[in-house]
């Protein structure tokens, strides 16, 4: 989105208001490359951010509230809200993702005057992608700005993480909102969710490999998902864990593959034993994947992601239908060298490794198939890494 038209538009919509805009901010949005719902397990991840994402124009307002717009719900209008952030989050609104942010900053008594903010945003609904991370991140970095509040990045991930868990009710790790402000062109980040300590791997393909990824077009609400359920499992298995142990874990993705052979005999359901199996491994793919990308072993990458999918499919079962017949047309289909879902699940896309001259046979494969068992029509789009949230 260009800017002069982003200003332009939000002046449109806030007409009644001839301030001059206090900024214009952009954050991504991203794919999780390896390592799937073990970030709030301690685990390690590998996302890069990638170039659709979520704009914001902020203008200072006389009204004594804020007002927010979105050119993508437009349905919604125009939403007014208190200053002194007394309310609490109303279910299903797209606002509570920023407005939750902006009590993080009030809790923090970095106080914003009256404001309007203007969101536009080219990430595919309910895709899995984050948009919810990228509005939180987008409007983090805005009002650090504005309110020339002066935080460090880490700090900013954590309150937009805050945001989500506290206000909106989600209990997602910080996977999201660290890969969106974090991410580099031509980097995929290694990142230990337990620690926050993180590196930058080189995510350069071979010249005739392309990342594709294919929306189910199911879309997905994952507080209404099993989300929060496979939160509350984990959980369970690591208090049966600590109820053992002398040195008390925190996370379970402090455990090893021996170790979790040992402790699998105290849990008392094969379903929390597939659980605890899926955490465990998904985070040793996640060192794998990264020495084969170092090494530069694609067939082993995308070995990898077909190994993730299917513990995600069968132990961690958040997949479905959707993801799992692209996951099935593309292990059949000839050029593809791998694919996963990526994140959350239950709906929203796959992450595919595609030889570049294969990509068009694949895309016909996948849509000559996939509406006939699933009764949706998959989306395509070709990404790369990308830089990470900033200032425009």
């Amino acid at each position: 989105m260009d800017k002069n038209t982003l200003i332009h538009n939000a002046k449109s919509v806030f007409h009644d208001n001839d301030n001059p805009i206090s900024g214009a901010y952009f954050a991504p949005s991203r794919v999780n490359l390896i390592g799937e719902h073990i970030d709030y397990n301690g685990g390690y991840v590998l996302p890069f951010s990638i170039s659709f994402g979520t704009w914001l124009v902020v203008i200072p307002n006389n009204l004594g509230i804020h007002r927010m717009f979105s050119e993508n719900v437009p349905d919604k209008g125009v939403c007014s809200l208190p200053v002194d952030c007394f309310i609490p989050a109303v279910p299903n609104e797209w606002y509570n993702y920023p407005f939750g942010v902006i009590k993080e900053f009030y809790n923090k008594h970095f106080v914003l005057s009256p404001s309007d903010f203007y969101f536009f945003g080219n990430i595919p609904m309910a895709s899995g992608l984050s948009s919810s991370a990228s509005i939180e991140d987008v409007t983090a970095i805005a009002l650090n700005d504005i309110t020339k509040a002066r935080l460090d990045t880490l700090s900013l991930v954590k309150m937009a993480k805050s945001c989500e868990n506290n206000f909106v009710g989600m209990n997602c790790g910080i996977m999201d909102q660290f890969a969106i402000c974090f991410g580099k062109k031509n980097k995929a980040v290694l990142l230990n969710c337990n620690s926050l300590d993180y590196s930058y791997i080189d995510f350069i393909l071979p010249d005739d490999v392309t990342p594709l990824l294919i929306n189910t077009n199911k879309p997905h609400n994952l507080i209404e998902s099993k989300y929060n359920e496979r939160c509350e499992e984990c959980a369970e298995i690591l208090k049966s864990i600590n109820e053992v142990r002398k040195d008390k874990l925190i996370y379970l993705c402090e455990l090893n593959s021996e170790e979790m052979d040992r402790y699998k005999t105290i849990l008392h359901s094969e379903k929390l034993r597939r659980r605890f199996n899926h955490v465990v491994t998904e985070n040793m793919r996640v060192f794998e994947t990264v020495e084969a990308l170092k090494a530069g072993k694609i067939d082993r990458v995308g070995r990898l992601m077909f190994a993730s999918h299917h513990s995600l499919r069968y132990d961690y079962e958040v997949s479905g239908i959707e993801l799992d017949t692209i996951v099935d047309i593309a292990k059949n289909t000839e050029g593809v060298i791998g694919a996963r879902m990526t994140g959350g699940g239950f709906g929203g896309c796959a992450i595919s490794l595609v030889k570049k001259n294969k990509v068009e046979n694949f895309i016909k494969t996948v849509s000559d198939k996939y509406p006939n068992i699933t009764g949706f029509s998959p989306s395509f789009y070709l990404v790369c890494s990308e830089d990470g949230a900033k200032k425009i």
